[in-house]
C-alpha cells in the first residue's frame, strides 16, 4: 500500500514538473491608462525616481521602506534602490534608456524575496487631449517561476500592481497645476 502511495506521489510530482517545463520561457505583463495631462507632466513623474514614492503601489505597502538614489538625478543613469517588508522585498531599478516624452526603459534587479532580472518600460503617447501611458515588465521564466505560474498568475499579480500605480500616477498628474 505504501508503495502505491509513493508511486502516485512521484507520478504527480513528475506530471507537475512536465507541466511547469512546458510553460513559456519568457513573460510580459502590461497595463495602460489614459491620463488627462500633457505628456511632459506624466513623463516627469516616471523619469525621476524621487517622484515614485508619490504614486508607486509598493510605497503604500511599506511606508517604512528604505530607499536610496544613485547616479543621475533623473533619466538615464538614475538608480533607485529599495529594501522593505515582505511585500516589497529588496532590489534596484536603473534607467538604462530614455527618449524624452516617448519612453523610459529600466533594468530591474530583484534580490528578495526572490532573485530575478527583468526589464520595465513606460511608453507615452499623446491621445485625446491627454497621454496614453503603458507600463510593462518582461523577463525570462526560470523553472521555479514556471512552476509558480501554474499556481499563481503573474499577469494578475503584477498587473494589479501596475493598475494601482497607473491610477495613482493618473490622479497625481491630473491634479498637478498646469505649467506655463
Amino acid at each position: 500500500m505504501l508503495g502505491i502511495i509513493l508511486l502516485v506521489v512521484l507520478a504527480l510530482v513528475a506530471g507537475f514538473a512536465v507541466l511547469a517545463s512546458r510553460q513559456p520561457d519568457e513573460f510580459r505583463v502590461e497595463r495602460s491608462t489614459l491620463i488627462q495631462a500633457p505628456v511632459e507632466r506624466v513623463f516627469a513623474q516616471v523619469e525621476d525616481f524621487h517622484q515614485w514614492h508619490q504614486w508607486s503601489p509598493w510605497a503604500r505597502r511599506d511606508p517604512a521602506m528604505q530607499v536610496s538614489y544613485e547616479g543621475a538625478a533623473k533619466g538615464v543613469g538614475a538608480v533607485y534602490r529599495w529594501s522593505g517588508n515582505r511585500q516589497v522585498g529588496k532590489g534596484s531599478c536603473a534607467i538604462s534608456e530614455s527618449r524624452a516624452n516617448e519612453w523610459v526603459r529600466m533594468q530591474l534587479e530583484f534580490l528578495e524575496p526572490f532573485q530575478a532580472s527583468n526589464v520595465a518600460e513606460f511608453h507615452f503617447q499623446p491621445e485625446a487631449g491627454g497621454t496614453r501611458v503603458s507600463w510593462s515588465m518582461s523577463g525570462r521564466n526560470t523553472f521555479i517561476s514556471k512552476a509558480m505560474g501554474l499556481l499563481f498568475s503573474m499577469d494578475k499579480m503584477v498587473g494589479g500592481d501596475f493598475e494601482q500605480g497607473l491610477a495613482s500616477l493618473k490622479a497625481r498628474a491630473e491634479a498637478a497645476p498646469a505649467q506655463g
